[in-house]
């Protein structure tokens, strides 16, 4: 039988692959057999990833995606060495909580510029014609902050929102090329952001953990799911899926 998520020989472009969320996903592709151009900031995290990985012929490239402005130079590198992507996820993303009285202009524009457009200019020079191979398919780590309000969370929920927003609008222009567009949107996830949220608000058996768990209430979500449903997205076998945001969310979205 054919295995359902078969990844080998897709050269994939992953960023934020130095921790987290992006090097769990940067683990599971490698073993589906893809060979792999990871990026972020810090080069010791990509290269404790890279000792992780299985296979050959993966490459790194720090990169900080804070300066979209140097993207166009960054994709014509990685495009260059590489060669033509299979599939592109980008995991990369930063949040500044301020309640709405701190939230300011420069803040705003400092998220979005990371979340958002980096995310657009990084879709917009990789789908440049000798870049990309027919059937390239693109994941975007969304989150349910995109559909879910909460206190002092505006930059970081407007910015999922308007990743969402460019997911759908991208999947409809560059179908003739043949590529698809989708995110994901993770509810919380057993990450260092959620360790962070516990030690802020009373630890597991915390008043605000407990909120959480009666909405998310298949429990806390493991990194490796998020992995999963990334490589579902950038294989074949999710060709006809495009222009969404898939809820991994533990059943939060339900409720």
């Amino acid at each position: 039988m054919t295995p359902l998520i078969d990844l080998t020989g897709r050269k994939i472009l992953i960023t934020g692959a130095s921790r987290g969320i992006g090097r769990e996903i940067s683990v599971l592709f490698s073993k589906l057999g893809a060979v792999l151009c990871l990026t972020a900031r810090g080069e010791d995290g990509l290269r404790e990833t890279v000792s992780m990985l299985e296979g050959e012929g993966h490459s790194y490239y720090p990169f900080d995606f804070s300066k979209p402005e140097g993207i166009a130079d960054f994709a014509e590198k990685v495009c260059r060495e590489s060669g033509p992507l299979d599939g592109l996820v980008y995991c990369t993303g930063i949040t500044k909580d301020r309640p709405i009285r701190m939230t300011t202009p420069e803040l705003m524009e400092e998220v979005l510029r990371v979340n958002l457009a980096a995310f657009v200019e990084l879709v917009r020079q990789c789908s440049k014609k000798g870049r990309y191979n027919p059937g390239m398919r693109i994941a975007a780590l969304s989150s349910v902050a995109s559909f879910f309000g909460k206190k002092a969370h505006l930059p970081y929920s407007a910015s999922k929102a308007g990743m969402d927003a460019a997911v759908r609008n991208m999947a409809v222009e560059l179908a003739e090329r043949g590529i698809c567009v989708n995110s994901i949107a993770p509810g919380m996830v057993n990450t260092e952001m959620y360790r962070e949220y516990l030690k802020n608000n009373g630890g597991a058996e915390g008043a605000e953990n407990q909120r959480l768990l009666r909405r998310q209430y298949m429990g806390i979500i493991e990194p490796s799911c998020i992995a999963d449903a990334a490589a579902f997205l950038v294989s074949p076998a999710a060709r006809f899926i495009t222009g969404i945001t898939m809820p991994v969310d533990g059943g939060l979205s339900s409720i």
